[in-house]
């Protein structure tokens, strides 16, 4: 039907459990899988980018804006335009930097948590759907691998 002229032909995933999947086909799967999964949180009707900031916040904490910038890897004008209109929606605050009167703080709202959590509720609900359509020994590597990788991704920063 549609030919995928992204993926070369030998990237293809395995076709059954036992068959070592090459590091290009893991990361297509994990591209397929982020995708999935962000398509799913549909509350507050966030762009990628205002989600990826509200859930580094609900995550971090505040955070100044020109930190928030460096680790969104975005321009601090950037930075700033999204967080005004976060701001605009209810769901950041900015705030002085009690350390540094010149810098500014960006904080999620009790709004913006709801919507954070609302989102990552999505995000679980569409990932055990995944999960539920896989073998019981697929479903145990999911669950032993994703929190491997979470700690390699971790040790790394």
């Amino acid at each position: 039907m549609h030919k995928r002229v992204m993926e070369p032909a030998d990237a293809q995933a395995p076709s059954d459990a036992g068959t070592q999947a090459s590091p290009e086909a893991l990361m297509i799967a994990v591209e397929q899988l982020v995708l999935y999964v962000r398509r799913s949180a549909t509350t507050g009707g966030l762009s990628t980018a205002a989600s990826s900031v509200l859930g580094f916040l609900g995550r971090e904490g505040a955070y100044r804006l020109t930190d928030l910038a460096r680790t969104q890897r975005v321009s601090q004008p950037n930075m700033t335009q999204l967080v005004t209109r976060l701001e605009r929606a209810g769901l950041v605050r900015r705030t002085a930097d009690s350390r540094d009167g010149r810098g500014v703080l960006v904080e999620a709202t009790d709004a913006g948590m709801e919507v954070f959590r609302q989102r990552r509720t999505e995000r679980t609900q569409a990932l055990q759907q995944v999960v539920d359509r896989l073998t019981g020994p697929e479903q145990e590597a999911v669950r032993t691998a994703l929190p491997a990788l979470a700690r390699a991704i971790h040790d790394l920063d």
